[in-house]
């Protein structure tokens, strides 16, 4: 029996992996403990999508390895740094043990072994279901990896092939959480619109939809992010589940930038103009649907010209909700050769696009002031308030918790907007 400390960094993929991690653990007779002091191994899984996170990376994992070497521990090091960068990896921890997310199942290995262990190549276990959850919300991810060569991403070199898990496993997994009182099913990936391509030859996101709405039980699921080259192809099934009332009317479309130019440079799979029909489609058909999309600012090729397009579709679009982010070099990536954009530049746009963002998403919430929303009650927020969700995932703060539980639906009368939510009062 070896005592273990997992320490996890980056996305709702990690976070699925160390519990799995756990599992594989704890089945072999191996002990998980809350502290570096109490360990005998320390795993840390890492993330690597952005330039300010590795560098974090780099010094977490010094100081573990100096300190695990100093007091005879065994350090592992998981996840998307050592799949991406493994040589990076041994630089800074030449007797660390390695693993990848595409190994995870593995670990018992790695750390009975009597010599380091590398294992950074391989393909993932599909019997193994990884997921995260709390008392009401749960997060599955339906595949790992993706079917695109953007040329600004290592996540798709930490994770190389698209690998979804088999239908049935999920459906079943499904059913077990909502008879254990779980109230929200989040569906995540990489790109859930390409869940089954490598699995079934086929989009079979629809009829995972399908299948999950058929099951009984009072729960909402979350469909997690989809590429729009993949969302144009089954739209019109997407359009009809979502008027399911167990699936919240929210997509996550990464757009990335307005211009076609700067698309193509990044070997995006799609137009401005395929992408605003697609987002105008759903909108017509669902027209209370929330859309949160993603931007990723200054990459190379984006010139003031390009900057505006995206200024101008992120205005005309409206989007609930938008991730942006500033281009950051990363190893291994067609973009990192490129002409770079300079920082104050990106600062710069950064800026203004953020002051953009804000009035957009002020003007959509205030829309519902005054109204009467019906909201699923599923954390606990600041101050003694509750947060709920209403149908199109919109976060709706409760300010008198006091009439509410946890995990029941209440209606609530919206009386403030911030660009980030809506907050009201519960009413009879």
């Amino acid at each position: 029996m070896v005592k273990v400390y997992i320490e996890t960094y980056g996305c709702e993929l990690n976070r699925a992996d160390s519990i799995l991690m756990e599992k594989v653990l704890i089945s072999k007779g191996h002990r998980m403990v809350n502290s570096i002091d109490e360990a005998e191994v320390v795993i840390i899984n890492t993330c690597t999508v952005r330039k300010e996170t590795e560098e974090r990376m780099i010094r977490r994992i010094k100081l573990l390895y100096n300190n695990c070497i100093e007091k005879g521990k065994r350090l592992v090091i998981a996840g998307c740094l050592p799949s991406a960068q493994p040589y990076l990896v041994n630089l800074i921890a030449p007797k660390a043990d390695m693993i990848s997310p595409s190994n995870i199942t593995l670990i018992t290995e790695v750390i009975e072994s009597p010599e380091r262990k590398i294992l950074v190549i391989g393909e993932r276990n599909r019997s193994c279901l990884p997921i995260t959850r709390t008392r009401l919300v749960a997060s599955i991810p339906i595949a790992d990896g993706c079917l695109g060569n953007c040329s600004f991403c290592i996540v798709k070199i930490a994770r190389r092939k698209l690998v979804s898990y088999p239908l049935r496993t999920i459906i079943k997994t499904v059913k077990e959480l909502v008879k254990s009182s779980v109230k929200e099913i989040r569906l995540t990936a990489q790109d859930t619109g390409a869940y089954g391509l490598d699995l079934y030859g086929k989009y079979m996101l629809p009829k995972l939809l399908e299948e999950l709405t058929s099951i009984p039980g009072e729960f909402k699921i979350r469909i997690g992010m989809m590429n729009p080259e993949h969302l144009e192809i089954f739209l019109d099934d997407i359009i009809e589940l979502l008027r399911s009332p167990k699936v919240y009317r929210f997509l996550h479309i990464p757009l990335q930038s307005g211009d076609d130019r700067v698309l193509k440079i990044m070997n995006r799979k799609y137009t401005v103009d395929e992408y605003r029909h697609i987002v105008k489609e759903l909108k017509s058909k669902i027209p209370d649907i929330a859309i949160a999309t993603d931007i990723l600012i200054g990459h190379p090729g984006e010139d003031e010209e390009a900057f505006e397009n995206t200024i101008k579709i992120v205005k005309e679009l409206e989007f609930e909700r938008i991730h942006y982010a500033r281009y950051t070099v990363r190893p291994r990536t067609i973009s990192a050769s490129l002409k770079q954009v300079s920082p104050s530049i990106k600062k710069e746009r950064t800026l203004k696009l953020q002051k953009v963002i804000e009035n957009i998403c002020l003007k959509i919430h205030e829309r519902y002031v005054g109204a009467i929303a019906k909201a699923l009650i599923i954390e606990r927020g600041t101050r003694g308030t509750l947060i709920g969700r209403m149908h199109n995932y919109i976060p709706v703060v409760i300010m008198n918790p006091n009439q509410a539980i946890l995990g029941g639906y209440k209606y609530v009368k919206i009386t403030n907007a911030t660009y980030y939510d809506v907050r009201g009062n519960i009413v009879a």
